[in-house]
């Protein structure tokens, strides 16, 4: 199951690069638990796919479609649980964030059920998204 687990997780990584919300849509359980780390204004639980397309959504929008998850330096499976090391990017006006990241799948049944994120400089992201 590993193995499916990671080529799972690989097409959502591709999915967000290229912007493909269908693909998206379809890889993301329609009960999704979404964890956002900090204290910004998208920080907390989202649950439920339509809460985490608006918040995705109102991402882009806040970045003026400049958030990016860059790189993908490594995926590592443990049995329904994803591990992948990441860096993403934004910019919003004159203030720019990048920086390595980990986020954490739990896939089950083919679909992604729960996502924990992790930022390698929580206070600087914190500091770009705002209250």
């Amino acid at each position: 199951m590993t193995t499916a687990n990671l080529d799972l997780a690989r097409a959502y990584f591709q999915a967000v690069q290229t912007g493909d919300m269908a693909t998206l849509g379809g890889l993301l359980d329609e009960q999704i638990v979404w964890h956002q780390p900090g204290a910004n204004q998208f920080s907390g639980d989202h649950k439920g796919q339509g809460a985490v397309f608006q918040m995705l959504g109102s991402m882009m929008e806040a970045s003026q479609g400049t958030f990016a998850i860059d790189k993908i330096h490594s995926l590592m499976g443990n049995g329904d649980l994803v591990a992948a090391t990441i860096h993403f990017t934004g910019r919003r006006g004159d203030t720019s964030m990048a920086m390595d990241g980990v986020d954490l799948l739990r896939i089950q049944n083919g679909k992604i059920t729960e996502m924990w994120l992790f930022s390698g400089d929580q206070n600087a992201e914190d500091a770009f998204w705002g209250r």
